[in-house]
């Protein structure tokens, strides 16, 4: 068993030792992969996936698929029938044994296009699997969430979920969101310095984190009491067992859609099935090919081929550091048309560099090195006292930064000033602390320094002055505007002496009459890749909007560098959103390049005051208090470096790279998928309405089927799925960000989609039925007939494949650029070829050998389609989107 019974109500000593687990130095290597071994990985049970067997199986819960079936085991027994009564032959059972074949080939291929779509989804989840900080070695490491064992000692900060149940051993005005467990709305406050009963229930365990939850406030240490199914959250599990897959909006439309076209082909099927039986065609025949043409005429895969394009797109995403966790915000992507980012790390480098400081009572910032005077390297201890970020010297030499890139500046420059934090936090240990939050902007520490106890305030210059009582805090306020306006990033240091540690750490307490101690500049570099990707947005008919917590002076510098902010433009700060009404901000947004010092809730007002104007929008955040944020936006966009597990959890889409390149990637990508979904829809569509209309016009025009079951069901199984799946993978095209955001409620037959499948539909159907014609005429026979129908059918359907490839000439693309349309079109031919050509196949699906001049003429037929498609697309009858010019 791998937890401990009661953790809560245990000394931390005493469970320390069951667990045989250091608070200072955790566990070593070795102990942890013997725990490890001993008691498995830190998972939920998941709930058991279906056999390759059942998934099978499931692919015959099709109705018409089944009356197919039914079908067959008829024709099969009257087969039998008439042969046990000595009027009939082996050849009987030939059209029954196909029909079974082509419909196990079809399931094959549904369970693998399944398994291709559920493989691309599991490893998706796989790269958004949940980190911890642990303690091992005596070191700070980030592993991931599944190796941590009983006994781990872990690191806990505001918007970390918790990875697994655990004692705390020291907190900071922690609380933590348990509504999971417990149902309590309000997070539950935690000390580690609390020793429970023995039975008390999960609500009062104010000294255990547990599982799932997430911490909102505060910074703790715990260790770790149980892990995976022996979690609070593990013994609930059955009940939480996998959560129900939901289909993609379009997902639905388009098995909405597959409904009312399986009515519209059942009702056409029934009407064939009349026409033959007043034509005298035997009933078991023309039933077969009527059942049959429904099979094939219905879309029933649609959405399955959608899922795998959709997936497969994703995972080319995935190559692009963006990382989708709802299928739906693919969809979405396409449509984005505000981008409303972050500043720091995202449009900047996040590669801060302590440049500048600046000690009150010194005339000039000193320029930071690793000799700095004493009174910077004193204003770089408080500070460094200050900040929970950490930099550790590897082996080769390398620094690796953990937690904040403005923490981890300013101990990096302490460490060069021969100031290590681990001396620092050993000389002046820190007694008790009020963690940073994004609505007060600062972060306050008490440590006991020579003696005496010393309240440390870090934090923005404008939150922090009101708080300060001495200091030359005018020219303060001027530095700080005039190194803003250099694009540095300022933070401000004050401090004050008290008697004593207050119990319960309060702010108003702790954060008033400051002396104000000096600043400290550091620089985060424009990403190279920004401005070409804000260029491309606004191409693109996107309008990029920065939102930060930094100066306005800083942030306007940056935004009219990268090209954000341009004339006209407002750059307004946290304080003017929250004096505007609705009204007036819905009046100016469209103006508002940048807002800086702003609040989670004004990230709330600026997304709904877009989406009021009919934009789409997608935001970015980090922290646990940009979540709200992140859901309203219509696509949420979360930092996979420095954001928190909380925002990752709330987001659509998480950035690996925390870079604002690649949300223009991936909406680049969501257009692409897009594109190629209706490139698919409208192949299936036009060929399935084309096999319908060719059998329904012959039988009204010629009282005969061109085409039987066994060869409808022939061309359906070889030209549809492969070139389909093929299609979704078409590269995205060059122009694709040449054009407007789509409208979010846009249908997929927009810009005559529909009219253009019908007449598509109608031309296979006029082709299939002049080669029928022709065949009859030249060949002599119905079976020459329904060859020349069977070659230009499914012919026309693998031209028509490369048709669909692009809007564009294919002379200006290139035929064969689509490499995996390429084979599927070729392995689609061989099928065809195989029982065209081969004597007994093609008896066996009533086909026959023609002179080879027919087959010229029947080649020339399916080729059609292209010089008709390639006139459409030069005279404007296919064409894009208006550009966002």
């Amino acid at each position: 068993m791998n937890s401990v019974v009661n953790p809560a109500s245990l000394e931390a000593a005493e469970l320390m030792a069951q667990l045989e687990s250091d608070a200072n130095l955790g566990l070593s290597s070795a102990k942890a992969a013997e725990k490890l071994a001993r008691f498995g990985e830190n998972r939920l049970a998941e709930k058991k996936k279906k056999s390759l067997f059942a998934r099978f199986m499931a692919q015959f819960k099709d109705v018409m698929i089944l009356i197919l079936l039914l079908a067959a085991a008829i024709s099969f027994g009257l087969a039998v029938h008439d042969i046990q009564s000595g009027h009939g032959s082996p050849k009987e059972f030939i059209e029954p044994g196909l029909i079974l074949l082509i419909v196990v080939l079809n399931a094959i291929i549904g369970v693998f296009q399944e398994s291709k779509a559920e493989k691309a989804l599991d490893a998706l989840k796989k790269l958004s699997a949940p980190h911890a900080r642990v303690i091992r070695d005596g070191k700070e490491q980030k592993i991931d969430a599944a190796l941590l064992v009983p006994g781990d000692v872990i690191l806990l900060e505001a918007g970390d979920f918790v990875p697994a149940d655990a004692r705390l051993l020291e907190s900071a005005a922690l609380k933590a969101e348990e509504s999971a467990l417990t149902g309590e709305s309000v997070p539950a406050e935690k000390d580690a310095r609390v020793l429970c009963e023995e039975d008390a229930p999960l609500g009062d365990r104010h000294n255990m984190v547990f599982s799932g939850c997430s911490v909102t406030y505060g910074t703790g240490r715990a260790v770790v009491t149980g892990t995976g199914m022996n979690t609070e959250m593990g013994k609930i599990a059955g009940l939480l067992a996998g959560e129900k897959e939901e289909s993609t909006p379009l997902q639905a439309k388009l098995a909405q859609l597959g409904t009312w076209l399986g009515i519209a082909a059942l009702a056409i099927c029934a009407i064939i099935f009349v026409i033959g039986l007043v034509d005298k065609i035997p009933v078991m025949e023309i039933f077969m090919t009527a059942v049959s043409l429904a099979v094939s005429a219905i879309p029933e895969g649609l959405p399955a081929i959608v899922t795998v394009v959709l997936s497969m797109g994703v995972q080319r995403m995935v190559k692009r550091n963006a990382i989708i966790r709802r299928l739906p915000a693919v969809e979405t992507l396409g449509s984005a048309s505000v981008i409303c980012s972050d500043k720091t790390g995202t449009l900047t480098q996040n590669r801060m560099t302590l440049q500048l400081a600046w000690a009150d009572g010194m005339e000039n910032p000193e320029a930071i090195s690793s000799s700095n005077s004493s009174e910077i390297c004193n204003l770089l201890k408080y500070a460094t006292l200050c900040c929970d970020g950490s930099v550790v010297e590897e082996k080769d030499g390398s620094i690796t930064h953990i937690g904040d890139p403005t923490e981890t500046a300013i101990v990096l420059a302490a460490k060069n000033n021969k100031m290590p934090k681990e001396d620092l936090n050993r000389d002046c240990p820190r007694m008790a602390e009020i963690p940073f939050d994004s609505d007060r902007k600062r972060m306050s520490v008490v440590n006991f320094m020579d003696g005496k106890y010393v309240v440390i305030v870090k934090g923005a210059f404008d939150s922090l002055a009101q708080r300060c009582i001495s200091g030359d805090l005018e020219k303060a306020r001027l530095l700080n505007d005039k190194l803003g306006s250099d694009a540095l990033r300022v933070l401000a240091v004050a401090y004050k002496v008290i008697d004593e540690v207050p119990r319960m750490p309060d702010m108003e307490e702790l954060e008033s009459d400051l002396t104000f101690y000096g600043l400290v500049g550091m620089i985060d570099p424009p990403r190279p890749e920004a401005r070409d990707a804000v260029t491309l947005c606004r191409k693109a008919g996107i309008r990029p909007v920065m939102i930060t917590g930094d100066h306005v002076v800083t942030a306007s510098a940056i935004a009219r560098s990268l090209g954000i902010l341009q004339e006209g433009d407002e750059a307004i700060t946290g304080a003017q959103l929250d004096e505007m009404s609705e009204e007036e901000l819905l009046s100016r947004v469209e103006k508002i390049g940048v807002y800086a010092r702003v609040s989670p809730e004004n990230k709330i007002r600026i997304v709904k005051a877009w989406q009021a104007k009919g934009q789409v929008v997608a935001m970015t955040g980090d922290g646990v208090n940009d979540a709200p944020a992140l859901k309203a936006a219509d696509i949420g966009c979360a930092m996979g470096i420095t954001g928190t597990d909380v925002a990752k959890g709330a987001a659509d889409m998480t950035l690996t790279d925390d870079n604002f390149a690649t949300i223009v990637d991936a909406v680049q990508e969501g257009r692409g998928i897009y594109d190629n979904i209706k490139k698919v829809v409208g192949f299936l569509l036009g060929t399935n309405i084309g096999e319908v209309l060719t059998v329904f016009f012959s039988m009204l025009l010629f009282g005969v089927s061109p085409l039987v079951s066994m060869q409808l069901l022939w061309i359906n199984l070889v030209t549809d799925s492969l070139p389909a799946i093929a299609l979704g993978t078409e590269p995205v095209e060059k122009d694709v960000m040449d054009r407007k955001p789509k409208p979010k409620n846009e249908s997929i037959f927009a810009h005559k989609l529909g009219l253009k499948v019908a007449l598509q539909g109608v031309m296979f159907a006029v082709l299939t039925l002049s080669g029928f014609y022709l065949g009859q005429t030249l060949g002599g026979s119905l079976e020459a007939a329904r060859t020349m129908a069977f070659v230009v059918l499914a012919l026309c359907q693998l031209v028509q494949a490369y048709n669909m490839r692009s809007e564009h000439s294919l002379f200006a693309i290139g035929f064969f650029g689509n490499k995996r349309l390429n084979w599927s079109v070729l392995i689609s031919l061989l099928l065809v070829c195989l029982v065209v050509f081969v004597p007994p196949l093609a008896s066996a699906f009533a086909l026959t050998m023609l002179d080879w001049w027919m087959y010229l003429i029947a080649l020339g037929l399916a080729l059609i389609p292209l010089p008709v498609m390639e006139i459409a697309k030069a005279v404007g009858l296919v064409r894009h989107q208006k550009d966002a010019k």
